[in-house]
């Protein structure tokens, strides 16, 4: 499904429908949290990485390719796609 749509994305940039289609962009949500004093980490980054991103109609789009919306995976998205919006002011596109 995901290899379609990066299809489907590639024709509308190649018609000039879109622009700057990138694939597989890391968004860091929360960054990693050491100790002050000694430096040791703590907690890992939380990041997204998003299926795609390009730019449409001067606006940045951000697409998830989901083939599921149930499950343990999805309940994930949901907390980044919740993050996303937070952090960034980004919703994500579902596709």
């Amino acid at each position: 499904k995901e290899k379609r749509r990066y299809q489907q994305l590639l024709d509308l940039r190649n018609a000039g429908e879109i622009s700057d289609l990138r694939a597989q962009v890391k968004f860091v949500l929360i960054p990693a949290q050491r100790d002050p004093v000694t430096g040791k980490l703590l907690e890992r980054e939380c990041s997204y990485y998003a299926d795609f991103t390009y730019v449409q109609d001067g606006k940045t789009v951000v697409e998830d390719v989901k083939g599921y919306r149930q499950g343990q995976a999805y309940n994930l998205f949901v907390i980044k796609r919740k993050l996303m919006l937070f952090r960034f002011g980004i919703q994500i596109k579902e596709v």
